[in-house]
């Protein structure tokens, strides 16, 4: 590749001089040569030439000096790497230049293997500070990239380390949640494209935040629908913990965001969230040409169908036990052991509950009435009837009491 230097000075035989001395660099195409007589012509000259890789520029020159031109050169974008020509003796206009950004200097009279050697020095470095720039360019454009699926402290990590950027496949043991808002594409119907796109972008903005303050990944977001996971790509070992805090935290959020747009006429659904513990194949899979972080395995079929079951269930959170057990201090009350479309074995969910919510009678009345439903007591319908009498909102504990009058027994519940 050809580099392009302009050489200010204002002696009428350095030009003949310059292209005599580098002819076989010019012939060759390793070099070209522009030429200007004073600072002034040199900045016009830098203007019509964006591609001018190198200034070699004389200091004393009529009209505008090489000094008062380092100057200029300081406050334009970007710079130009310069090399400075002055007297022997004249040490303190050096001394000057190179405060001003020069990176090197030749003396006069010139001697001309010297500034060979120096211009290739120069475009050596030029070559090298370029390629730093390019990485540098390259890394935050990956970390521009990562930091739509990730949390910002691990977009960094990851964008820092090349290894660890390649995101191949591999096992690991994760939380994953889903969301999703019911009713969603039946709304859709009813609102014009920029409401919509309001709409669906706030929520996805205050939801992804959130996700991404507990250092979560966002694998997925197909339309109002996230999929988010814990512990991977980078080792979480509190990956279960920050999951229920999350759900919990998107929950108060899209309750929120729903009181908030009923008020502006806009009837958004409740979000639903579905979160599950357990081993999962991640990695990037979007083959050659696409980036696509994303996770397979029973453990995510999982989170997506006990996301599904709060419909039924008349939740908004669904965790699975499996989650619950890998919690310190879980807080939350048992759903039941559902058995969850496609599979056969049960297994138990929990709604996860804050500190002021599982402090609350409403939940110890609710822990009691559902002791009674698990241990067989026939007092289990009376005591749920009683519990709904006083909480008619609890969506859950009317699930149970409507299973009971319909003569179904204990906690095993069938999911459509």
């Amino acid at each position: 590749m050809s580099a392009r230097i302009l050489v200010v000075d204002d002696e009428p035989d350095l030009e003949a001089l310059i292209l005599q001395k580098f002819r076989r660099q010019i012939r060759d195409g390793a070099l070209s040569f522009l030429f200007a007589h004073d600072g002034v012509e040199a900045l016009a000259v830098l203007e019509a030439h964006d591609d001018i890789d190198l200034v070699v520029s004389d200091i004393n020159m009529p009209r505008m000096d090489g000094l008062s031109l380092l100057e200029k050169l300081q406050e334009s974008e970007g710079g130009v790497s310069t090399i400075i020509v002055s007297a022997y003796g004249d040490m303190a206009n050096i001394r000057t230049a190179m405060n001003r950004g020069a990176f090197d200097f030749v003396t006069k009279p010139i001697d001309f293997g010297d500034l060979e050697a120096t211009i290739d020095k120069t475009l050596r470095h030029i070559k090298l500070l370029r390629e730093a720039r390019q990485r540098q360019a390259e890394a935050e454009r990956a970390h521009a990239s990562l930091s739509r699926y990730f949390s910002p402290n691990l977009a960094q990590r990851l964008g820092s380390d090349t290894a660890a950027a390649e995101l191949e496949g591999q096992r690991r043991e994760i939380a994953t949640l889903f969301t999703d808002i019911a009713n969603f594409t039946a709304l859709v119907e009813t609102l014009e494209p920029s409401t919509l796109g309001g709409l669906l972008n706030d929520y996805l903005t205050g939801m992804t935040d959130i996700v991404f303050i507990h250092d979560g990944t966002v694998a997925k977001i197909i339309g109002d629908a996230l999929h988010v996971l814990f512990g991977a790509p980078g080792e979480q070992a509190d990956h279960a913990d920050r999951a229920v805090v999350c759900a919990l935290a998107m929950d108060e959020y899209a309750e929120a965001f729903r009181a908030r747009s009923q008020e502006n006429g806009i009837a958004l659904g409740l979000t639903r969230i579905g979160a599950h513990a357990g081993p999962a194949i991640v990695g990037n899979f979007g083959g050659g040409r696409f980036f696509d972080y994303t996770a397979y395995g029973d453990t995510i079929n999982v989170a997506a169908r006990l996301e599904a079951a709060n419909k039924q269930l008349g939740t908004r959170i669904c965790v699975s036990a499996t989650l619950a057990d890998r919690v310190k201090d879980f807080r939350g009350r048992p759903i039941g052991d559902l058995v969850l479309r496609g599979k056969t074995e049960a297994l138990r969910a929990f709604e996860p509950l804050t500190p002021e919510q599982y402090g609350s009678p409403a939940t110890k009345a609710y822990l009691e009435a559902f002791a009674k439903l698990e241990s067989g007591d026939p007092g289990a319908m009376a005591a749920f009837a009683s519990y709904v009498g006083s909480q008619p909102q609890d969506q859950l504990a009317g699930f149970h009491l409507k299973r009971l009058l319909n003569g179904a027994k204990g906690i095993r519940i069938a999911m459509q």
